[in-house]
């Protein structure tokens, strides 16, 4: 794993992917149909792509080329037919490759259900493809309606899988991680029985919506 992705990982276990897309309302939020099929949601690495259809040998090479870190993200295109299983989670884990994202099926829930490998898919059946098609790992690709390219920067947890463009990765979790400490200062005054109102500029906030004016609704805790 190189030394910026581990950088990154660290400033991630301070941050969750809402307080991302808060930062960043330009995010790339994968849709909410790729469901965790494991026990560990969260994931963060760089991803590396691959699109099939219907055929599982582009994972499998993709999973020979991954380093320790990246994120397998597979086009399969949305259909129901399993890309992936068992054997590929127990080589991802031995590879120390961060997780596993099929638009498409996944199978051998048995064992992956209670996988602390992250993975996630569309489908869940029984019904393997073919492994007769040679892919390119590597080429931009769309998963979950998303693109993502080679290199973007995965990240994922209970609330969903979102993407980010590596040149601006660290900003955002750096942002979003001060978006965190904040909500943890709301989270404190609502224990101590403070109302939430107290914790926002509401009553300004709604004067000036209320005057037609320009405004934004923002934590006011120190």
């Amino acid at each position: 794993m190189d030394n910026d992705l581990a950088a990154l990982r660290v400033l991630n276990e301070h941050v969750d992917t809402t307080a991302i897309c808060d930062v960043a309302k330009d995010t790339r939020v994968m849709s909410a149909a790729l469901t965790c099929r494991s026990a560990n949601p969260r994931l963060c690495g760089k991803a590396l792509t691959v699109r099939c259809r219907d055929d599982f040998l582009g994972v499998i090479q993709a999973i020979e080329a991954a380093q320790p870190g990246d994120v397998i993200v597979v086009d399969g295109g949305g259909r129901e037919t399993a890309l992936a299983g068992e054997l590929f989670a127990r080589a991802a884990l031995a590879k120390g490759i961060a997780g596993i994202i099929v638009d498409g099926g996944y199978r051998d829930l048995a064992y992956v259900r209670g996988c602390d490998l992250a993975i996630y898919s569309r489908w869940v059946t029984p019904m393997a493809g073919a492994t007769q098609r040679l892919a390119t790992p590597g080429h931009t690709v769309t998963c979950g309606g998303v693109p993502v390219s080679p290199g973007d920067i995965v990240i994922a947890d209970a609330d969903g899988i979102v993407v980010l463009d590596p040149a601006t990765a660290r900003a955002t979790l750096v942002a979003a991680a001060r978006v965190r400490d904040t909500e943890e200062r709301v989270v404190a005054r609502l224990e101590r029985g403070d109302p939430l109102g107290a914790c926002l500029n509401l009553a300004e906030h709604t004067a000036r919506l209320g005057r037609g004016e320009p405004s934004a609704l923002t934590f006011t805790v120190p």
